[in-house]
This record gives structure tokens, sequence and C-alpha cells, in this order.
């Protein structure tokens, strides 16, 4: 299974009916690129965006396929299980997975697993009450790389009027940090920043989702790609505290010391190494 899903900070949507788009956003500067099959493509077009998916996938490198999902069509759509057996011809080259949408029962799961074989990452779009509360089956069935959070689709199913920092949020954004805490799986997604014209809100949204625990956010434009690679790595300040505290904790013998005027102890010193982690990780 592909250890770039799990790590990765942001994941660009590209409608599959718009082929001419898919080398354009593998080079957007996204860690991830997802080939919508899904929302972005209207009923009458989905045949045919299953076809330019057939038609693009040979061209692409490994390297590239490493970094690409399928947000495949729901399983009570008459679209699903032909979108599966496109990806299961994939997946084995090195196509990374399908992100899952709607997903709320572990037995969906299971088939596309199943269907996309061993190596296939799976990335459950939680998108419905029915999801949240199966949080805990959806992160234990098999192959599930990573949650994201569909929070458009969550709030029409509440009937929710959310205001623009979405603090109704808050408890749903928590249950999916922690459902992923619970199964050992990295850090969630974040939804979608629909104002593609302000970096102002997008940086917020980011930065919210950082302080509750994601690890990553899907942007539908590529001018998001920059500003949520920033909010979700460590600054230049983070990664020179992270780097004294490492080498404060290697003169104390292991012992807690002192460093700008505040205690480090064992818990700061595995904060310091997860920021050197995850600045690693997103080089």
């Amino acid at each position: 299974m592909s250890t770039l899903i799990g790590s990765a900070r942001s994941f660009l949507f590209v409608p599959g009916s718009r082929p001419e788009r898919f080398e354009k956003a593998l080079s957007a500067g996204a860690d991830c690129v997802i080939l919508d099959l899904e929302d972005a493509v209207a009923p009458e077009q989905k045949g045919a965006a299953r076809d330019h998916l057939a038609q693009r996938l040979p061209g692409f490198g490994r390297d590239q396929l490493a970094r690409i999902l399928v947000r495949i069509n729901a399983a009570d759509t008459p679209w699903h299980e032909d979108d599966l057996r496109l990806l299961g011809e994939w997946t084995p080259r090195g196509l990374a997975g399908a992100m899952v949408p709607k997903s709320s029962a572990a037995s969906v799961l299971n088939a596309a697993a199943a269907a996309l074989g061993v190596g296939a990452a799976l990335v459950p779009l939680v998108e419905s009450l029915e999801g949240l509360d199966a949080l805990d089956l959806i992160t234990r069935a098999p192959q599930v790389a990573r949650l994201a959070f569909g929070h458009l689709d969550f709030q029409l199913d509440l009937d929710m009027r959310c205001t623009p920092d979405e603090p109704e949020l808050v408890p749903a954004r928590f249950a999916l940090v922690a459902a992923s805490r619970r199964a050992q799986l990295p850090a969630p997604v974040d939804g979608v920043t629909t104002d593609t014209g302000s970096r102002e809100r997008l940086l917020k949204d980011a930065q919210r989702a950082r302080a509750l625990g994601f690890r990553g956010k899907l942007c539908i434009h590529p001018a998001q790609v920059q500003g949520v690679n920033e909010a979700f790595s460590p600054s230049a300040s983070e990664l020179d505290w992270a780097r004294r505290v490492l080498a404060g904790a290697g003169s104390s013998g292991g012992q807690a010391f002192s460093m700008d005027g505040r205690m480090v102890d064992l818990p700061v010193i595995r904060l310091a190494r997860t920021m050197l982690g995850q600045a690693g990780a997103a080089r």
C-alpha cells in the first residue's frame, strides 16, 4: 500500500471528464491528485469520464500513478462496479487506490479492497451521520489508509447551516481524528474550501483543521495547493525549535531539561521528532 497517501498534505481534485487537466494537476505541486468520477462528473458523462481515465492512465509513469487516487462513484449507483473494474486493472500497475464516497458501511470497503487488490489504498470519504456513527467499523476495514471528511454533504445530510468558521462541525471533525487515532491510522484529511479566490479563508480553514489534529486537506483549485502544503508543514521556526529540543535531549542523557525557560520532557521530545518527521515526509 502506498505510504505517500498516509503522509500527503494536499489532495487536488480534477474532473474525470476533463482529461486535458490531468497532467496540469500532477504538475500543480499537490502531494496527491484525485481523478474524480463522482461529484465533478454529470450523470450523462460518467461512462465517457471512465473511458478518459482508461485512455490516459497508460501515459503516466509509476511515480505519477503512486500519487493518483480515483474517486469512484458510490456503491448504490449504476457506475460503481464499472469503476472498480477499471481500477482493479491499474492498482497492480502502481495506481495508489480509490477514494470511496458516501462511506458508511465496512462491507462496501471490503468489496472495494477485494476488487482493487492488496496493494491498493482506500480513502473513505465520511459524508453523513451514518458514516460518522460507523467510523470505528470503517477504520478497521482492510486497506483503509486514511479517512477524509466530506463536510459539505455532511451538512446537507443533517440539514445544518454552518457559519463561516464552522464551529458547528468541531464535534464531527474531532470524531474523525479520534477514530483515526484509535485505529492507528494517519491523521485524517479535511474537506474543501469552496472560496477558491480567498487565500485568507483557505489558510483559516487549514489552520483550524491542523489545530484539531488533521494533517491534510482536499483542494478544488491548483491555487489552493501551496497554502495547504504550507499550513500542514512545520514552519522554519518550529523546525529550529525541534532540532534544538533533540540536541538538548541528546546532551541531557534522556533526563528532563530546560530550554527557553520551559521544561522539556519526553512528550515534548516526541513532538519535536514528529515535526522533523513531517518535514522529511513533505520533501
